[in-house]
């Protein structure tokens, strides 16, 4: 042993304690979240000796029990309860310059004086990995961390074809597997476009797989895929919402202008309102953002929900008069923004595969939610915090299927700051199901908590086709035109959506009546057919050459006589003849494509001769 550990080992016994430093665990917080912090701490430190502080010990039993230990480490767990609060003050009491605080999403953080803001914000719950970004605005001269696509990857589809005119579609992520809606509209619209187009798609994405990429370049001439970027700007800090912020880049733009111009691309269709930024024909609005930032601004009276609905309304405003046209999901959502091009594509859903099925015995209920999207996450809270307890084993078999899509513990954890969400029993939390109907045949009644949200939700319109009763709150179904007590159970607060799972859980023969009259709604008014007809009339409209209608010349005599003899069903005069009247001829391009001769018989009257 050296001379300083002997002198250290003097010191401590003089003391009164032991030399060695212990650690000391606090388990304040959820008994599975305090668990795992221990374990990881033991995997860290296996070599020290290790003492647990559970719930309810007072801090006068407690200093008597630590008199004769020195306290090499804290770990502490922070969360939002505060039945913990006497034993966390417990800790800065005992150990003030060791606590190694955990926050719910078992991220961990020395406490420390010298880095005291820090400190302060991962008490406060926010992200570690955001806690040292800074605003380059205010801080210039730092590096900036933020990562944009360099590089980018580029398959072929099938062959192209001249008769076909080309189509560029810019998307957020790419769309297969059908994960979330937003990617079964893309999906299934551009597939049913397809037929008269070729279609060069730009998307970001991690990776895409073999198996996911061959459904796609089934129908598509190109695509163009880039990593997704990773933003690393404080989230508050600008004035474009960070949505926004985070998809602009130099490389999609400058990708976009090589192409169109490398293949004649005619059209740029913008999926979503956060690629606004980027130059397009048509932006589709999958959702009014603006008014899904105004729910939680109403539900949520803070500065961060106004901020974030004031921006975004701001950049929304704006956006849409920057493109010919602006495709909305419902006629409610043309109301929400002054487009000046505003058109209704609806979203829609496949009728042949999601077919009906006979319902099973039982009180299965199924609530299928991304949550990737945050709506989703407020939506399952409500259902698991608030319905959920009402409506718990009042039928002995009745259980409930979530469907949380791809890495929903990493979406849960950015959303919710906790490490898991609440399973309670009878509860079953799936990820990402690439094939949800055989969920959807074994339910007998489908739940849409949504408390906040925009566009329309395709997981409604898949239980129609699939003729499932629906109970929803009124944001979850808007805009798709369903009837209260026809076609939907409509159910506003916790009590009264508790209250309809159990009636009609109870009550097949008001589901089937209600499943019924759903399925004749979607195949009427959401077949995909009949929706990527609506796409492609869109495409050829703005693609078809702009006609100007001027009055008619002596120079226009030569191509008049000769569309005239083109017709030869038709009355033939001479052409000279037709410039005593109203003589009005059609261009297109410097081309004279038609013309019109009109007498006028009487006022506010005429006779097309």
């Amino acid at each position: 042993m050296s001379f300083r550990s002997q002198l250290k080992s003097l010191w401590f016994r003089l003391r009164g304690k032991d030399a060695d430093a212990v650690i000391v665990h606090f388990r304040t917080g959820d008994a599975d979240l305090a668990r795992r912090m221990s374990e990881e701490i033991r995997a860290l430190e296996p070599s020290r000796r290790h003492i647990m502080v559970e719930p309810g010990e007072s801090f006068s039993s407690l200093r008597r029990r630590l008199r004769g230990y020195r306290i090499g480490l804290a770990p502490v767990l922070f969360t939002d309860d505060p039945s913990h609060r006497a034993l966390r003050r417990a800790a800065f009491l005992l150990a003030p310059r060791k606590i190694l605080a955990y926050n719910a999403r078992l991220e961990r953080h020395h406490l420390r004086l010298r880095t005291w803001i820090a400190s302060w914000l991962f008490l406060r719950g926010v992200p570690l990995d955001r806690i040292y970004l800074r605003p380059s605005w205010l801080f210039p001269f730092k590096k900036d961390r933020t990562v944009f696509p360099s590089t980018f990857q580029s398959f072929d589809g099938r062959p192209l074809d001249a008769s076909r005119r080309r189509v560029a579609v810019v998307s957020p992520y790419f769309p297969y597997p059908l994960s979330h809606g937003g990617a079964v509209r893309i999906y299934n619209l551009l597939k049913e476009a397809s037929s008269g187009f070729d279609i060069f798609l730009f998307a970001f994405a991690s990776q895409a797989s073999a198996e996911d990429l061959t459904p796609v370049l089934e129908f598509c001439a190109k695509v163009i895929l880039l990593p997704i970027p990773r933003y690393r700007e404080p989230r508050w800090s600008t004035l474009l919402p960070p949505d926004v912020r985070e998809f602009r880049g130099h490389l999609l733009s400058s990708l976009l202008a090589q192409y169109r111009a490398e293949f004649d691309i005619k059209l740029v269709q913008i999926e979503y309102t956060a690629l606004a930024t980027y130059p397009g024909d048509i932006l589709v609005e999958h959702d009014v953002t603006c008014d899904l930032f105004r729910q939680v601004r109403e539900q949520h009276r803070t500065l961060s929900a106004w901020w974030d609905h004031w921006r975004w309304r701001r950049f929304e405003a704006r956006a849409v008069t920057r493109f010919r046209r602006v495709v909305f999901m419902s006629e409610k959502d043309t109301t929400l923004l002054a487009a000046p091009g505003a058109r209704v594509i609806p979203n829609g859903v496949d009728l042949e595969r999601f077919s009906p099925q006979p319902e099973p015995p039982g009180q299965h209920l199924l609530f299928i939610g991304s949550f990737r999207h945050f709506p989703n996450m407020v939506a399952y809270r409500f259902l698991i915090e608030q319905v959920w307890p009402l409506v718990a084993g009042r039928y002995p078999g009745m259980d409930l299927t979530v469907v949380a899509g791809p890495d929903p513990l990493e979406h849960w954890r950015a959303y919710a700051g906790s490490a898991a969400p609440p399973v309670p029993p009878h509860v079953r939390l799936l990820e990402f199901v690439r094939d949800v109907r055989p969920l959807y045949a074994q339910c007998n009644l489908v739940l849409v908590p949504t408390l906040v949200s925009a566009g329309t939700n395709v997981k409604v319109l898949e239980a129609m086709a699939m003729r499932r009763a629906v109970v929803s709150t009124p944001s979850g179904c808007a805009g798709l035109g369903l009837v209260h007590g026809e076609s939907v159970w409509v159910a506003d607060s916790a009590r009264e959506f508790a209250d309809a799972i159990l009636g009609l859980a109870g009550d097949p023969a008001l589901r089937g009546r209600l499943a019924a009259a759903a399925r004749l709604d979607a195949e009427q008014n959401y077949g995909w057919r009949a929706l990527g007809a609506l796409q492609r009339a869109l495409w050829k409209e703005l693609l078809a050459a702009p006609v100007q209608i001027r009055a008619g010349t002596v120079g226009d005599l030569a191509e008049i006589e000769r569309i005239q003899s083109l017709a030869p069903q038709a009355s033939h005069w001479e052409p000279r003849h037709y410039l005593s009247y109203d003589c009005q001829v059609a261009l297109v391009g410097a081309s004279t494509a038609g013309f019109v001769v009109v007498r006028r018989t009487a006022p506010r009257e005429s006779e097309i001769l």
